[in-house]
């Protein structure tokens, strides 16, 4: 990628149950019968107030680019719609101009990424401002926040359609598909910032209304159109992806049958289907990235829990009657996040060395069961990756916003 353009990243930016049951053999747990008091607690504002100051400083020369700025001749969509094409299919060696082929886990560096990398900047961007104006209320970081949500959801001349009918494209196979919806993950921390900035009145009513029916309008076609259905049985982390998108754009709509729906969605689908007896997610280790995939998958997991608990329901306490929950998961990778040398499988075919990060399960877990080693372990890890594929699987990276 040619980091002169306008909008491109800069590398600070970018740059079965066998399996399971080995991992049970391989590794120490990290007891939650053990857990302390659930009161405990980390102040999550002191330990981050100097990296979300640092970069909400630099974004503040930043301005604002949506999709709009780029276009691609192999997009089926207009100007206005979100078009990427699917990771892992190449060229066909045997058939240079037909179909693409699949290599599984080998990313595509000749796809089109820059509507991808304009929303994973703008998932950077928004949310590090709001989190700068949480913690020092200088209006400065919420108004140019303000002008990000204003150039993606409300100015017609630059705003994104609300629907990805054209991502995850496969050059001979197909203009678009379900599994598309992932991209817009990036857009959940986007959707957790807004009612902050709507707090800071850097923005007006109106506009914070617009920003809203345009999450109310995405919400619609997730939850009715054939990619949205498709997306949303899916089996494996996109599954998860899908629910933790209608979680939480169903908390800033207000949409509390949506919200009732993922709620037992976790319970009835996620935790029945996803999770092993072990803890350990099957289908993630299947594929050619297992120690990637189960993090990205318990990070997702995790958060949908985070944004749907309540008190009366919570939802990492839940256990289905053969005992499969979210317990079950931190017992079983834990242990493999606070040492990656006793992970039992053979190391993932790219980015093994990108991992673990500073996964906001780990702060999510350690806050729920009140076990202060899984903050402890938290707080030891990179919170900023560097490496555009780390960054493209960490979606949540301003805790501040959550806890």
């Amino acid at each position: 990628m040619n980091a002169t353009r306008p909008g491109a990243f800069s590398r600070r930016e970018i740059c079965l149950a066998l399996g399971a049951g080995l991992g049970a053999l391989a590794a120490p747990r990290f007891s939650l019968a053990a857990e302390k008091s659930p009161k405990s607690s980390i102040d999550v504002a002191a330990i981050d107030r100097a990296r979300i100051l640092k970069a909400a400083d630099g974004y503040l020369r930043e301005e604002p680019i949506s999709i709009t700025a780029y276009s691609s001749p192999r997009s089926a969509g207009g100007k206005h719609d979100y078009f990427s094409e699917a990771d892992y299919w190449w060229p066909d060696p045997k058939n240079p101009k037909g179909p693409y082929i699949q290599r599984d886990g080998y990313s595509n560096p000749d796809n089109f990424v820059d509507h991808r990398h304009a929303l994973i900047r703008l998932s950077l961007q928004l949310p590090a401002l709001t989190a700068a104006w949480k913690l020092t209320k200088d209006k400065r970081y919420a108004i140019h926040a303000a002008r990000h949500l204003k150039a993606w959801f409300v100015d017609p001349a630059t705003l994104m359609n609300p629907h990805l009918e054209y991502s995850q494209a496969i050059q001979g196979i197909t203009a678009g598909r379900g599994i598309g919806i992932i991209d817009t993950l990036h857009l959940v921390e986007v959707a957790r910032a807004i009612p902050l900035l709507e707090e800071s009145r850097a923005i007006g009513g109106t506009e914070i209304g617009q920003a809203r029916k345009w999450f109310a309008e995405y919400l619609h076609w997730m939850t009715t159109s054939p990619h949205g259905k498709d997306e949303r049985d899916a089996k494996n982390n996109h599954g998860t992806c899908w629910v933790l998108q209608v979680a939480e754009f169903s908390r800033l709509t207000a949409n509390r049958e949506l919200t009732g729906y993922c709620r037992d969605r976790f319970k009835t689908v996620l935790a029945p289907h996803q999770i092993a007896p072990d803890g350990s997610f099957p289908k993630e280790l299947r594929r050619t990235k297992p120690y990637g995939y189960s993090l990205f998958n318990l990070d997702a997991m995790s958060t949908v829990c985070q944004t749907l608990s309540t008190p009366e329901d919570n939802l990492f306490t839940f256990r289905t009657p053969d005992g499969r929950g979210m317990r079950k998961v931190f017992e079983f990778m834990v242990p493999f996040i606070a040492d990656k040398k006793a992970w039992p499988r053979p190391p993932d075919v790219q980015y093994f060395d990108q991992w673990p990060l500073r996964h906001p399960s780990l702060l999510f877990a350690g806050l729920a069961y009140g076990v202060p080693d899984y903050l402890a372990l938290w707080k030891t890890l990179n919170p900023d990756p560097v490496v555009e594929e780390a960054i493209r699987n960490f979606p949540i990276r301003q805790p501040l916003l959550w806890v």
